[in-house]
């Protein structure tokens, strides 16, 4: 399958490697182009897991984004939340009719670049889908080099619009057979597990975080206060879901830490042996707030609110976090209150989500 890969980061250059080796035609673009030519002399990308080391080739490597889309069947973009509007403007000329693109994860992003490709004139129907989690738990150990310590075994996702859904997952499974139907792209969004698992470990870290160079929050950080707040905001997450009526399975993050029915299996210790995560979190750059703080779990709390769910622990977490960031995160750019969906009701919501914004 023809297949384009957008970004540049460990997720990124993990899917390229990984998809490649299972024979896919991968076309690879980020736009630091020094990085693509640099990617082009190492001759592909090393990549490292469990069964050893290899260089693996690129089928293309593009300087233009446009060469990168251009006929491909699916658009994977393992990249943060944050890079999806500039990704979005800039592919919307080249997309067409038919394509299928992934956000891994989304953070709700499968509605809005539909919404911000259409708002540059794009006409073209496309199939937006988004999951729980990055297919890999990996880092990039280089320039060119990726260590995958872990693949997910099922990836819960959700397509906009959802009239579209059966087509759109026929698709990704040809790249990712773990993937499997959630519902619609608000669903998808509520099971992401990052505006879950890193605001705790972000928050009641600080400290450590700012005193020292790197610090592991998966081994050191994930003490048992931090996991029990985790566990009561994933549990406002649940009841979230469960007032607009999604089903089970919901992957309470419990799972992550204690059994192996969670999206990665039993990830937690290979997670915490790797080392791959002792490494420096700024906390006003990081991902880890910048998406997962100020868009995801902003956007986690204003759905609460207009669910009328009581999220005391979402909402104390947003304000701990704004009072280091200087600003007001219950109204951050993913809000339901920014996105102008505050005042929708449910009905006309799951209208708009199942049919799309054109229809």
């Amino acid at each position: 399958m023809e297949i384009a890969i957008l970004g540049g980061g460990h997720g990124c250059h993990a899917a390229a490697a990984d998809l490649s080796e299972q024979g896919h035609q991968v076309r690879f673009w980020r736009r630091d182009r020094a990085a693509l030519w640099a990617l082009r002399e190492a001759k592909g990308i090393l990549l490292k897991d469990a069964a050893g080391d290899r260089r693996v080739s690129l089928h293309r490597i593009c300087e233009d984004i446009g060469d990168a889309v251009r006929g491909a069947e699916l658009i994977v973009l393992p990249t943060p939340a944050t890079a999806q509007r500039d990704i979005a403007i800039s592919a919307a000329p080249y997309l067409a009719d038919g394509q299928v693109v992934f956000l891994a994860p989304g953070t709700f992003g499968s509605y809005l670049m539909s919404r911000w490709v259409a708002e540059t004139g794009s006409r073209a129907q496309v199939a937006w889908a988004e999951t729980g989690t990055l297919p890999y738990l990996a880092r990039l150990h280089g320039a060119h080099e990726v260590n995958v310590t872990v693949r997910a075994v099922r990836l819960p996702t959700s397509v906009f619009p959802f009239a579209e859904a059966a087509r759109a997952l026929a698709v990704i499974r040809k790249a990712f057979p773990s993937v499997h139907g959630c519902g619609n792209a608000l669903s998808g969004a509520l099971m992401n597990a990052g505006p879950i698992i890193h605001p705790p470990l972000v928050v009641m870290n600080a400290a450590p975080l700012q005193h020292h160079a790197r610090w592991d929050i998966h081994s050191e950080g994930t003490q048992p206060a931090v996991r029990a707040v985790t566990d009561r905001l994933d549990a406002e997450r649940i009841a979230i879901r469960e007032a607009l009526g999604y089903p089970a399975p919901h992957y309470p993050l419990a799972d992550h830490y204690s059994s192996d029915r969670w999206m990665y299996g039993d990830a937690h210790r290979k997670l915490q042996k790797s080392g791959d995560w002792r490494e420096h979190i700024n906390l006003t750059t990081h991902r880890y707030v910048t998406e997962d703080v100020e868009l995801g779990l902003s956007l986690l709390a204003s759905v609460a609110r207009w669910a009328r769910v009581d999220a005391p622990v979402s909402h104390g977490l947003l304000a701990i976090a704004g009072g280091w960031l200087g600003r007001d995160l219950r109204v951050g750019a993913r809000s339901f209150e920014a996105l102008g969906l505050a005042d929708c009701s449910q009905e006309a919501l799951a209208k708009l989500l199942e049919e799309g914004a054109q229809s």
